[in-house]
């Protein structure tokens, strides 16, 4: 398999990946995570309810620029324990979990399905695997990459699911990171 999916991505004939579609079980990000994923509308999502699922305390992610900053960490423990307390007092005075759940932070863990043809794969990693992506976005996407390795028919494709600028030669983006130069750059050849 991976020599034709090397032949059509070769031939840059992409709507033929269209036809091959993958789900992923992708458990424990954010919401903030979450809410960056279902903005890709090519792919179908089925996210856990905080309607119908109460949300525990310590069900949160944190960020690793919060986790080494002591003061940052107790900050935010702080305030994910008071609005997890108000959350749960909310609700024992009768207040629906659905409208108690507007206190819920970002940082709030979710799990949620996400099914994506191999077109729709190969563009989103574009973007999503950039070392400027926001870091548990491209995390959850170099997850995807690993899993594929490990899939025989599907090794070949894992290594086109790279940053666009590995694609492209050069960074698209205003300011690069250093992998590549921006385009218009003299060292560009």
């Amino acid at each position: 398999m991976h020599s034709l999916i090397d032949k059509v991505i070769g031939a840059g004939h992409l709507s033929v990946l269209e036809h091959i579609s993958l789900t992923f079980s992708i458990e424990g990000i954010s919401r903030s995570c979450s809410h960056q994923l279902v903005r890709h509308r090519l792919a179908s999502f089925s996210q856990q309810s905080q309607r119908h699922v109460k949300v525990k305390e310590g069900e949160w992610v944190i960020p690793p620029s919060i986790e080494v900053n002591r003061a940052a960490w107790e900050i935010f423990q702080s305030t994910l324990k008071g609005v997890q307390s108000s959350y749960e007092r909310l609700m024992e005075m009768g207040v629906h979990p659905e409208d108690a759940r507007y206190l819920l932070p970002n940082a709030t863990k979710t799990n949620l399905v996400m099914t994506m043809n191999l077109r729709e794969l190969y563009t989103v990693s574009e973007l999503r695997l950039c070392t400027k992506a926001q870091w548990e976005i491209r995390g959850v996407f170099g997850a995807i990459r690993e899993e594929l390795t490990k899939v025989e028919d599907l090794k070949g494709f894992a290594t086109y699911l790279q940053p666009i600028c590995f694609h492209l030669g050069y960074c698209p983006e205003p300011k690069s990171c250093g992998l590549f130069p921006v385009k218009g750059d003299s060292t560009i050849s």
